[in-house]
């Protein structure tokens, strides 16, 4: 993420886009149904109209007066004579005719409706927003990183991005999540993503002195979120433990492993991609004990039991202090995605 700083910064929520000829259709539709029922109530009534020449009304002079009427031209040729005819003017065509010169200025009004509607989502978003992911960095790790907790069920609605880049703000809007242009390091950007209200934090910068600094902010703002930072080098994974961070991952020296591994056992490698790529084939998933295992060994669980936490910690299914399962343990087991229902995905413990 770079570092460069940032005059102003700003939220963009989703974008719910209608097609042109969409919107344009509805429009024509909307403008011939009023003139539709204008036409009908002046022929209804045409016994109250008169003509210039005195001729009685017919369904062509009832058209003629309702595009003349309703465009404001108004030629007096044909006008209301009789209180009813003056009275259905009053009550139903001139508010018809309002509503069908808005569609004509529909352009500019659909403009200052756009930013009214957009103020209402802001501050609909703003009300219901807590609890939520905030991914800074919306490059590669950050990307893979957002497709990975929508995989593994988060909302789209609770994920946020910043990126001070104005393409990859657009590219995450585009792809249905909030997101602010800004430099994260920045305690106004961070309260502008509701930082203090997140539940996960995930940072994804380019540079690891970026990383360190919206760690710090970010902890400043939130005491109980759980940060998780993405680092190049091995040896900044204590400062950024000291910054805050909850889990660090050393991205330089995964892809090394990763390329180590795939060239010394490349089927060990395509199975660790398959537990990484969520929605398909094996995955990494998060449930609680079920009331039958308890008392037993993780090694006769229904799934595969990699790692077990108990008490705010975390145990390797083969340590003695997990023996015996208890009732409040939580499982990490490794099963087939097609049977992601019990307790929770990959995110209840990212």
């Amino acid at each position: 993420m770079d570092t460069a700083p940032t005059d102003r910064s700003y939220l963009r929520l989703p974008e719910r886009v209608l097609s042109p000829v969409r919107s344009l259709s509805a429009r024509i539709g909307v403008a011939f149904v009023l003139v539709a029922v204008v036409v009908i109530a002046v022929y209804t009534g045409r016994g109250g109209y008169r003509d210039a020449d005195g001729s009685p009304l017919t369904l062509l002079d009832s058209i003629y007066y309702t595009t003349v009427t309703m465009t404001t031209t108004g030629y007096g040729d044909i006008t209301p004579v009789s209180p009813s005819a003056r009275f259905v003017n009053v009550v139903l065509i001139t508010p018809l005719r309002i509503l069908f010169l808005i569609l004509l200025v529909g352009t500019t009004l659909e403009v200052l409706a756009s930013q009214g509607r957009e103020r209402m989502r802001l501050a609909r978003w703003r009300k219901n927003m807590h609890k939520h992911v905030v991914v800074v960095g919306y490059g590669t790790k950050g990307r893979s990183a957002v497709a990975t907790l929508v995989g593994s069920g988060v909302d789209r609605d609770h994920i946020l991005v910043i990126d001070p880049s104005e393409p990859a703000t657009h590219e995450a809007q585009a792809a249905g999540f909030a997101s602010i242009v800004g430099d994260a390091s920045r305690r106004d950007v961070l309260e502008r993503a509701h930082v203090e209200d997140a539940e996960k934090i995930i940072v994804t910068a380019n540079r690891d002195d970026t990383a360190v600094l919206v760690t710090l902010t970010a902890r400043q703002l939130n005491a109980d979120a759980h940060i998780i930072v993405a680092v190049r080098e091995q040896e900044n994974v204590h400062l950024l433990r000291q910054s805050g961070a909850n889990n660090v991952v050393t991205s330089s020296e995964s892809i090394g492993r990763m390329l180590a591994i795939a060239s010394v056992n490349p089927s060990l490698a395509d199975v660790l991609d398959d537990l990484l790529s969520p929605g398909e084939g094996l995955e990494v998933a998060q449930r609680a004990v079920d009331p039958d295992e308890v008392g037993r060994s993780p090694k006769w669980c229904s799934d595969q039991v990699i790692a077990v936490q108990r008490g705010g910690r975390s145990y390797r299914f083969y340590d003695d202090e997990v023996a015996a399962l208890q009732k409040g343990d939580t499982l990490v087991v490794v099963r087939d995605s097609d049977r992601g229902s019990g307790s929770g995905p990959l995110r209840d413990y990212a």
